[in-house]
């Protein structure tokens, strides 16, 4: 079973402009897990699923942009929930870089 990271990441943007941006960056993501791949994305109009891969482990993220914010949820595998605070804590800083 995963472990659940949820954050939600406010913006000015409007819903089409952040949706271009997170489109246009979500590579940016690999660089916060060391060694992390994308190993698949796809959109559902204004929702993101997308699969990290890092130290043999697969970390599935679900995006939900709206007007205001983009509601992320991360699902850690069970030898990477053990850093589920850390991993809050950096993905805290860097997922606002997909909005850039």
């Amino acid at each position: 079973m995963s472990e659940p990271v949820a954050m939600t990441i406010l913006h000015k943007l409007g819903r089409a402009e952040a949706k271009k941006r997170i489109a246009g960056g979500i590579y940016k993501l690999e660089e916060a897990l060391p060694g992390a791949k994308m190993a698949e994305h796809h959109w559902d109009e204004d929702a993101l699923d997308f699969t990290l891969e890092a130290m043999g482990q697969r970390v599935s993220c679900n995006l939900d942009i709206k007007d205001d914010a983009v509601d992320a949820v991360f699902h850690l595998p069970p030898l990477l929930a053990m850093f589920a605070d850390k991993f809050r804590e950096k993905m805290q800083k860097e997922a606002p870089k997909l909005l850039e």
